[in-house]
């Protein structure tokens, strides 16, 4: 199998999707995330065993759930299918022997989960984004305009990277300075311990979560001391629901809030460029009409999929599409295979910007974790392609993304391009 240092090809995925026996299918295999390369073995997941069963994993037996509709059904079982972090939370690795997650109102059922995720829903409410929207422009127009015209740059880090951590800043009332610390941390939070990455041992990254949790502990002592106000710390420090809670429990309600603020945005934004670039018919539809980028955004959405899965914990036998889920078992609801199900979505595996309905994905999920934030993510990516398309013809990439090694996040660490100087 591939590792970080050797990506697989699509044709080697192809051959061993297709080659292994049926119950031997891994689909949770970091490295095939990071070659792109895991396309087939969800293909043969959902024509073959859409509920499918995998025994041996580094974390355990899961079930894999690949299609659509499956997804969708599993999502809004919360009874019978739980988030809640003592029995596991919301990815593959939790639970026993294996991670030990934090509380975080994503990794609650009802009734905590709602009033938690209510007490900092306004926060990302319509109002909200309304007030938000001049400041995120102003802020948009000002990277692009800074960048380098003519010239190999990373749109990730220059670009993505930096609209999202202004952003999160502002979220959080954090100092405009720090908003790379909180990136950084976002980074660390889902990064798979390994040689040469972000984090090589997992005592490095104990260390690092020490460093985060005390910087948000001390905008906690801020907030909590002074007048309520709109930031999503001062709802927290201020709500009856919330200002009481374990240190351990507010820390997790930072870092749901600190990587769902950054991925689904951050690797949008690059994914956009990337499949305008792969698909240039649709990048030249897009410039002939702005009017398409609400939809384009959408289809954006859908086609990146930013976080590739979310985990259940079954809380009873349940007879689910002719197979027996028994009470414990793991369930991952794979939203990126959900988003390729051609059973649903015509022309799936295509990038096309202006689809009848853009908005039939799953990336934000269904029900009652559908993600809080997800207007505020489409509201940043539409602004930064409304300036993106007034001020230069193209944004071309000139090599290979370097993918995340991750089966939780689906996004990228670099992304080469250049902006042509006009003739």
């Amino acid at each position: 199998m591939a590792d970080g240092n050797a990506l697989m090809s699509k044709d080697q995925a192809r051959a061993e999707a297709y080659g292994l026996p049926l119950e031997k299918l891994n689909p949770a295999q970091p490295a095939l995330f990071q070659a792109d390369a895991m396309w087939p073995i969800f293909e043969r997941l959902r024509a073959e065993d859409p509920v499918h069963y995998c025994e041996e994993h580094e974390f355990g037996p899961y079930w894999s759930i690949t299609k659509y509709n499956d997804i969708m059904a599993i999502d809004t079982d919360h009874n019978r299918f739980s988030s809640d972090f003592m029995k596991g939370g919301i990815t593959i690795a939790g639970g026993q022997a294996n991670m030990d997650p934090l509380p975080m109102f994503i990794a609650m059922d009802p009734p905590k989960h709602d009033v938690q995720r209510k007490v900092v829903s306004p926060g990302v409410a319509p109002p909200a984004l309304a007030a938000m929207a001049p400041e995120i422009r102003e802020r948009a127009g000002a990277i692009l305009d800074g960048l380098p015209i003519g010239e190999e740059f990373d749109w990730v880090d220059l670009v993505s990277k930096e609209l999202t951590a202004m952003t999160l800043a502002t979220l959080f009332d954090a100092p405009q300075a720090d908003r790379r610390k909180i990136t950084y941390w976002s980074d660390v939070v889902t990064a798979a311990p390994m040689p040469g990455a972000i984090v090589e041992t997992i005592e490095q990254k104990m260390a690092i979560f020490g460093e985060y949790h005390a910087y948000f502990t001390g905008l906690w002592n801020q907030k909590v001391n002074a007048p309520p106000a709109g930031d999503l710390i001062s709802m927290l420090a201020h709500n009856p629901a919330t200002r009481n809670m374990e240190p351990r429990e507010y820390f997790g309600n930072v870092v749901l809030l600190t990587v769902g603020g950054n991925d689904t945005t951050r690797n949008t934004i690059s994914g956009s460029i990337l499949a305008l670039n792969q698909n240039p018919d649709q990048y030249a539809k897009l410039r002939a009409n702005p009017d398409l980028i609400p939809s384009m955004v959408s289809e954006t959405i859908r086609w990146q999929t930013p976080l590739a899965h979310m985990r259940r914990t079954a809380t009873e036998d349940v007879e689910f599409q002719g197979k027996t889920i028994k009470a414990g078992d793991k369930v991952v609801m794979w939203y990126v295979s959900g988003n390729r199900d051609e059973t649903v979505i015509d022309r799936p595996n295509d990038y096309i910007i202006d689809r009848e309905r853009p908005r039939q994905h799953i990336s934000f999920g269904f029900g009652i974790h559908r993600c809080v934030g997800n207007r505020l993510a489409e509201l940043q990516l539409t602004i930064i392609w409304e300036e993106i398309l007034k001020r230069f013809p193209e944004v071309k990439v000139v090599g290979e993304p370097k993918r995340v090694y991750s089966t939780f996040v689906k996004g990228y660490e670099t992304l080469p391009v250049v902006i042509p100087r006009r003739n």
